[in-house]
């Protein structure tokens, strides 16, 4: 997955047809910048990069089937030099230093200018990470030890996958099956998650969950018996 020529070989992965026609228009204005491929779910990421050399994979965290974490943390043990850099329509400062910790080179917010996602893909290509001034501010927040953290930090990295998936509104099977373990390995996670957060049930963690951005506004997710 090394680059191999003078142009970055870039895989773009989202489940929205604009957003990955977008992304190309704005990346093929470089001369630098080579689009090699494309997915619109997780499991398509997985299964159409391996047959290609890529350099970076811009990789939304809301996909289909597989979530954009798994599937980056899926791809950093397989090719561990490929560079992942993340998207979402969410502030940096729900997923950003959580998903770079598990991997990521860098993540961006979709409503970044072209400007800085070319500055990206270029960092991280050349091996650096890509950290925002604002995400740079959060580390050093945390490398201050605050203590003063939001019930929701409290969390390991895979309880935080959990609570987001919860907060999503999937059910412990689709869970389950997303992140490639037992029912009952879930079902422990998400008690952990509620003892933690000193939450309930899962509507409590929803509304937290929706009160802190971590989810769009609109109606409450349908929570189905599990």
């Amino acid at each position: 997955m090394a680059q191999s020529s003078s142009k970055i070989r870039v895989f773009i992965a989202d489940d929205h047809f604009v957003v990955r026609q977008g992304l190309r228009h704005t990346l093929t204005q470089h001369s630098d910048i080579e689009i090699v491929g494309e997915a619109e779910d997780g499991n398509q990421v997985l299964e159409r990069i391996k047959d290609l050399e890529v350099d970076v994979v811009l990789l939304d965290i809301e996909m289909p089937k597989k979530n954009g974490w798994e599937v980056m943390i899926q791809l950093k043990s397989l090719y561990p030099k490929l560079n992942v850099l993340m998207l979402s329509i969410f502030s940096e400062e729900h997923y950003g230093l959580r998903l770079i910790k598990s991997g990521a080179s860098g993540y961006l917010t979709k409503s970044s200018a072209p400007d800085q996602l070319c500055q990206a893909i270029r960092t991280v290509a050349s091996g650096g990470k890509f950290i925002s001034p604002s995400l740079t501010e959060k580390l050093i927040e945390e490398l201050h030890n605050d203590t003063s953290k939001l019930q929701h930090e409290q969390l390991s990295t895979r309880e935080f996958q959990v609570f987001c998936l919860i907060a999503s509104g999937k059910r412990t099977k689709e869970i389950a099956e997303e992140l490639s373990v037992s029912i009952t390995t879930i079902s422990t996670h998400r008690a952990n998650i509620l003892e933690k957060m000193g939450l309930k049930n899962s509507t409590d963690l929803i509304h937290y969950a929706l009160k802190n951005g971590f989810i769009n506004e609109g109606p409450t997710p349908n929570i189905k018996p599990s």
